[in-house]
């Protein structure tokens, strides 16, 4: 199958719904809007969350408080078990080096190193946070953990 040997499942296509246009093509002089008034009108119509005038829902109910969620920054996570994934070379790890790599992405700078998986060489690890687990693994194989 090929693009130009595509067509559409029948029915799919429906023509364009001719309002105005005379009371024989079914919707003839209000075009489908009911009688006169608000909603009758070219750009008329009632904003969302509109009640008559009653005083709406979203003044009634109380708005109180600030959430931080808004504004909290997530870490790029980094498992020690990714760092097999570097050259054999490497020996110092930063973000820098893991945007190189590709494991994260380059505007990342916040990054926390959890502990899944295992390190067998030892790295100097550059990072932002580590877990205990990670920590531990990192020092058991001779490496480094530095917080910046």
């Amino acid at each position: 199958m090929k693009l130009h040997e595509l067509k559409n499942v029948p029915g799919a296509i429906h023509r364009k719904k001719r309002k105005g246009c005379g009371e024989g093509g079914g919707h003839g002089k209000t075009s489908g809007r009911g009688g006169k008034g608000q909603t009758a009108r070219s750009g008329g119509g009632i904003r969302i969350g509109f009640e008559g005038g009653q005083m709406p829902l979203y003044r009634r109910l109380p708005h109180r408080g600030f959430n931080q969620a808004n504004f909290r920054t997530e870490p790029a996570v980094l498992n020690i078990g990714d760092l097999t994934k570097l050259d054999e070379t490497v020996t110092e790890v930063n973000s820098e080096v893991l945007a190189q790599a590709g494991i994260i992405r380059a505007d990342e700078s916040y990054v926390k190193v959890l502990g899944d998986g295992e390190v067998t060489r030892a790295f100097k690890v550059t990072a932002s946070k580590f877990s205990a687990s990670a920590k531990a693994k990192i020092e058991a194989a001779g490496g480094e953990a530095i917080i910046a």
